[in-house]
């Protein structure tokens, strides 16, 4: 198999499904190249912008962002209404680099006060009952355009080895890892620090988040983190000093700063607390990004074993479809498993042929009951040498987290058209046709899962 770029495999990615060379071109040169809308929820039953307040204290907001990173804009949006950051809630992180359109609820938000914010096309749709939780949508739908693809030609060589991973020649599949932006761009230690906090180890968590400058970072920043490890290996550290050094952008990062520089840094619980100073959904991030970084290596060692994706094998834990999905989309249900051993095995092949099931990995958790045969073999060898286990996820607050599984494979209806160039701006462009990817993933998934197989590009150039 084609090996990955490595700061794919510093994130568990090891390889590519497809051997073909990539189509070259450029991605992202305006946010309007990368396209994303969700595919919303019938089962949301949002009610009219005019329902009682008391029964329904949720506001209903459909927006559409231009370069706006999901965080940021949330931020904003409380701060112009006056209200705490925890009241805003959506379904799904997007990406910056983009024009995206997704809901958000407001707790106690009147349509009355609704902001006019830049770069922002914000919709008031209705009113729920409760707040937006993270993965409230079915998935979503991707318009993504390669500019000036030097080798367009091998997009189709690509196709048909997605086609035959997949197991259904009328869709392309991919092993459904978990993209390079779940662990961070620039600076993929979000993980890292998960992993710290799994193991109880939250001095380590905080230095490794605030601390550990990077090449790819602005230089004023790789200074400021450096500062942070000077004081960390000081037996007197002066966390003020450090706080005075990280450039006033880095707001998560000041936060835990401040929290060392005023309340000290001499227990566990000190650290712990330095670390719930960010956002609580940022607080869980960390500890999914170490379940991702395990689900990834999971996937990488059954692809490197030569093991099926689109069919399972004795002992592995299969999930079926979502009755609800919307039509045409694959989407798992992983509330209904069951494994797969004797004869079930070839009943549920046939079931995730016909897209009705899926073969799953776990996301680990208090609650996770590992696979048997080979799988269950490299779940167990995986855990083994991150020294996790399941009873490790039973932790305060934000970080605990009973686990769940994550389908192996994700499968869609792909379409790539050639398309007139044009310039960032909009103007016409000489250089050539561009190549324009139309797809659809269930929530969850990465488009860059599938990008990577057509360019075989680093994450940065996704």
């Amino acid at each position: 198999m084609r090996e990955a770029h490595p700061l794919e495999r510093a994130v568990g990615i090891d390889s590519y499904v497809s051997d073909a060379d990539g189509v070259g071109g450029r991605l992202r040169v305006a946010p309007e190249d990368f396209r994303v809308r969700e595919l919303e929820l019938d089962s949301l039953n949002v009610r009219p912008p005019d329902a009682p307040t008391g029964d329904f204290p949720n506001l209903v907001l459909r927006v559409t962002l231009r370069g706006w990173d999901t965080n940021d804009f949330a931020g904003r949006l409380s701060d112009e209404l006056d209200a705490s950051r925890e009241r805003v809630s959506w379904a799904g992180t997007k990406d910056k680099h983009a024009v995206t359109t997704q809901l958000f609820t407001v707790n106690g938000g009147d349509a009355d006060d609704v902001p006019e914010i830049p770069n922002a096309d914000i919709e008031v749709v209705g009113r729920l009952g409760r707040t937006l939780n993270f993965g409230d949508l079915a998935g979503n739908g991707f318009r993504i355009r390669v500019r000036d693809p030097e080798n367009p030609e091998n997009a189709a060589a690509v196709t048909d080895a997605l086609a035959e991973f997949g197991g259904r020649d009328e869709r392309v599949g991919v092993p459904n890892f978990f993209g390079h932006q779940r662990f961070g761009s620039i600076r993929p230690i979000t993980h890292t620090v998960g992993l710290h906090v799994v193991r109880g180890e939250w001095r380590e968590a905080v230095l490794a988040y605030c601390g550990g400058p990077t090449e790819d970072e602005p230089e004023e920043t790789q200074e400021g983190r450096a500062v942070v490890d000077e004081e960390a290996a000081s037996a007197d550290p002066d966390w003020h000093r450090a706080l005075d050094r990280i450039p006033g952008y880095l707001g998560y990062e000041r936060g835990m700063l401040h929290r060392l520089a005023e309340d000290g840094a001499e227990t566990d619980e000190d650290w712990r607390n330095a670390l719930e100073s960010v956002p609580s959904n940022l607080q869980r991030l960390f500890v999914n990004a170490a379940q991702s970084y395990a689900f990834n290596r999971m996937l990488s060692e059954r692809l490197d074993r030569g093991l099926p994706f689109d069919e399972p094998i004795e002992g592995d834990v299969v999930c079926f479809a979502d009755r609800d999905a919307p039509e045409g989309l694959e989407l798992p249900d992983v509330s209904r498993l069951q494994t797969a051993t004797g004869r079930r095995v070839e009943v549920m092949g046939r079931h995730i042929e016909r897209g009705r099931a899926f073969v799953t990995a776990p996301l680990v958790g208090t609650d996770t009951e590992l696979a048997e045969g080979e799988q269950g073999d490299i779940e167990r060898a995986v855990l083994d040498d991150l020294d996790l286990e399941p009873g490790d996820f039973d932790l305060p607050g934000n970080f605990r987290s009973t686990g769940t599984r994550r389908a192996i494979l994700v499968r869609t209806d792909l379409d790539v058209d050639r398309e007139g160039g044009t310039d960032g701006d909009g103007d016409a462009d000489d250089a050539g046709d561009d190549l324009v990817f139309d797809f659809a993933l269930p929530h969850g998934s990465y488009a860059t899962a599938v990008m990577r197989e057509y360019l075989k590009a680093g994450p940065l150039d996704l």
